[in-house]
């Protein structure tokens, strides 16, 4: 056994009782109405239990009854020591049923008591937040006071008004009833201690380990990854139990990161019987009958501009010059055309909401005989698509659009690489290069001036553009990361981006003003504390916020940006600055978007991969052709609140599972470096130690346990350290050389250790 593993075991475990002791031992809280509770009052009838409901309430609904603690409500009714059980339990009931409420010091009112039902939100410290379903602002549940919630649940909470500084928040909670579970299998990493075991689940947010007995473990071994079962949630006061229903791999093992992240966040890897029966049914080419009707385009000069692995195109786009302006049209794969609304694949297809890309893995949305077949724009063969036509003026302002119902043949598949390169050739090499490329080449160096064009103009308006690398991983033929580096963007994929922002907010604008129940895509704006936060942390790099700190007009953050351009810390800026913005999301309400500085966005361009572009785009269709009756607008004002929540959903998991392979790989490969120096930016900072982000995107952290040349606090107010015999100060954005010192790839972290200043 790995001393990792061993260290882990001896820091979680210890005795656990056994039997009835085991499940409801002392000072256990009875707030549930199972069975094996009811048997500590067993004797009761509901009769009696209902009477000595009925006491107490009246008692503390007194006029001179001053809020008490349970062992103070005993003493006054001189409750013997083997009848507490019995309070216990007729207090808790009295509490899951709203009748009284219990504030933070354990005492006991019987007042009017707000109760709101919402979804719970663990942490890996034990409290959580309750994000009420009415929308109103999230409650702080501190730990005790969870009733065995696990993040995900549907819970009902009494909530009380509170100034408690611990808190951090105005209104405190206290979880009274689970109304619905979302964990009954939970995926995490097996220990093993004697005849017993536990799970650390891979979601810390479950903020408890998972009990195992050994019978239960299926013969699992310390450092497996298995999916478990929970057989008993426990109640926050005890932890929940489980079985072992599947093995999925030791963490050492190639791919078992990969299996255990879909497992974990509940992506399904196949696809049911029944949608591949009804995918066997597509045709793998189209036919002019259904080419009838459609507008032809398939003697325009069009292609595709993707990475050099990708299978499914879903976007074509094309440009010519007119008279005044261009024609710029964008052609989205017709999927709907094969996905009918209530299929089996269309079922799936909402299930799913979104493609998932896990570094050299695809889970996809559609079976791979529509994405990467019927429904993917391959070079060379008739499509139908749903193209958007925009006309701009010559200085890159739409003027007109059309959508329309086409059939295209995209004359050539470039790549992203490919044409940057030709965008930047020099001039001797652009005669071989028109001679190779044809009337192509010309129009690649046209949408290059249209690009600019388009970009200028969301420049102007106040469009935050977002410009900092993300992680790209090389992997193995054993999927071992062997590089990692920054993936930056260049102008070929910028090219791509304004041409499909054009066509998205185009959409939307037009079925905003046609009253037409659409899905639109949403960001809102900034929080007032999270901007506040925001400028105290770019003071440290001699930056400030222009004009109104509570609620900037984009323009405030795009100037910000456009100040740290070319600077060390550009990439550090760009990541504070997106921290401290709302996650966009789907909605049925046209509420725009900040980050784009825009009143009217959807995303219209990707069906093959995002549910929510296939919905609208059955929608365009239907209005396309006259058939958006009454009847159907009822329908869709219906369905389409659901669709916009799972589809926001679904997005949330597929990042969270992305991110979280991308540590798990990061962890892999810093675990080959271990006491290897680099140098470093300080990319946070807390009161336990400084986080530190290395060139490659690689970041660890240097805990102030292992800075013992001086002892360091926490400036708060300016996010720095600062040492207190020395004066040595660490802040945001400063260059400092480290070593990798550990990697614990059970918690995902990284540990580095500080070399020089």
């Amino acid at each position: 056994m790995q001393a990792g593993l061993q260290d882990v075991i001896e820091k979680r475990t210890r005795p656990r009782p056994s039997g009835f002791a085991a499940r409801v031992g002392k000072g256990r809280s009875t707030a549930c109405t199972d069975s094996e509770s009811r048997k500590k009052v067993g004797y009761m009838t509901e009769k009696e239990l209902k009477k000595r409901k009925e006491q107490i309430l009246k008692f503390m609904k007194e006029p001179e009854y001053v809020p008490m603690r349970k062992r103070d409500i005993a003493a006054l009714f001189r409750v013997p020591v083997e009848a507490r059980e019995e309070l216990s339990y007729i207090l808790e009931l009295l509490l899951q049923d709203g009748s009284i409420t219990m504030d933070t010091k354990g005492r006991y009112h019987a007042e009017d008591v707000l109760i709101l039902s919402g979804e719970y939100r663990g942490t890996s410290r034990e409290f959580g937040f309750l994000s009420p379903e009415d929308g109103s602002p999230d409650v702080y549940i501190e730990a005790g006071s969870t009733l065995g919630a696990l993040n995900g649940d549907v819970v009902q909470a009494v909530i009380f008004e509170d100034t408690s500084q611990k808190a951090g928040k105005s209104r405190l909670g206290r979880v009274v009833k689970i109304v619905k579970r979302a964990n009954e299998i939970v995926v995490g990493t097996f220990f093993r201690k004697k005849e017993y075991g536990f799970v650390v689940s891979e979601d810390k947010r479950l903020g408890s380990d998972i009990f195992i007995d050994g019978k239960y473990s299926m013969g699992a071994v310390s450092g497996h990854k298995v999916a478990v079962k929970i057989t008993d949630f426990g109640n926050g006061k005890q932890n929940p139990m489980g079985k072992v229903i599947e093995i999925l791999g030791h963490i050492n093992d190639p791919g078992s990161d990969v299996v255990t992240v879909l497992r974990a966040f509940g992506i399904p890897e196949t696809f049911p019987v029944d949608v591949m029966e009804e995918t066997e049914s597509v045709p793998e080419q189209i036919t002019e009958k259904e080419c009838v009707g459609r507008l032809d385009l398939r003697d325009e000069v069009m292609i595709t501009i993707d990475g050099e692995d990708a299978k499914d195109l879903d976007d074509a786009v094309s440009l010519k010059k007119t008279e005044n302006g261009y024609l710029l049209g964008v052609h989205i794969a017709d999927v709907t055309e094969y996905v009918r609304e209530g299929s089996a694949l269309d079922t799936e297809a909402k299930k799913r909401g979104t493609s998932v890309y896990l570094i050299n893995k695809v889970v996809p949305m559609l079976p791979h005989r529509l994405s990467n077949g019927i429904c993917s724009l391959n070079a060379g063969e008739d499509r139908l698509a749903l193209s958007c036509i925009m006309e701009l003026n010559e200085e890159g302002t739409i003027v007109g659009h059309r959508l329309a119902e086409s059939v295209i043949h995209v004359n050539r598949r470039t790549s992203y690489t490919e044409v940057a390169a030709l965008l930047s050739a020099d001039e001797e090499n652009k005669e071989a290069l028109e001679a190779e490329y044809g009337e192509i080449y010309s129009m690649l160096l046209m949408m290059a001036k249209v690009s600019g064009l388009l970009r200028q103009k969301r420049k102007d308006r106040g469009a935050i553009d977002f410009d900092f690398p993300e992680s790209k991983i090389i992997l193995d033929e054993t999927d071992k990361p062997v590089e990692i580096k920054p993936y930056e963007r260049n102008d070929a994929t910028r090219m791509i981006e304004d041409f499909m922002l054009a066509a998205n907010e185009t959409v939307a604008e037009d079925f905003f003003w046609q009253e037409i129940p659409f899905v639109y895509r949403v960001h809102e704006s900034p929080d007032e504390e999270k901007i506040k936060r925001l400028g105290i942390l770019i003071q440290n790099f001699g930056y400030n916020l222009r004009g109104s700190k509570t609620a900037p007009h984009p323009k405030v953050l795009q100037s910000l940006l456009e100040k740290a351009d070319g600077s060390p810390e550009e990439a550090l800026i760009a990541r504070l600055t997106l921290r401290s913005m709302k996650q966009a999301k789907y909605m049925t309400e046209c509420e725009g978007h900040f980050g784009l500085a825009t009143k009217y966005y959807c995303h219209f361009t990707s069906p093959i991969r995002r549910y929510p572009d296939l919905q609208i785009h059955r929608i365009i269709k239907e209005n396309l052709r006259g058939e958006l009756s009454e009847r159907r607008r009822a329908h869709y004002s219906v369905i389409l609140p659901e669709v916009a929540q799972n589809s926001s959903k679904t997005e949330r998991r597929a990042e969270e599972a992305e991110r979280e392979l991308l540590k798990m790989k990061k962890c892999e490969y810093a675990e080959e470096h271990i006491g290897e120096v680099a140098e470093g930016i300080i990319s946070g900072i807390t009161n336990y130690g400084m986080y530190v982000e290395l060139p490659n995107t690689v970041e660890g952290m240097i805990r102030l346990s292992d800075m013992v040349d001086d002892y360091y606090w926490f400036d708060e107010e300016n996010y720095r350290l600062v040492g207190e015999r020395t004066y040595q100060v660490f802040q945001l954005g400063q260059k400092i050389e480290i070593r990798i010192n550990h990697v614990d790839k059970l918690l995902k972290t990284i540990d580095f250790l500080l070399v020089s200043r």
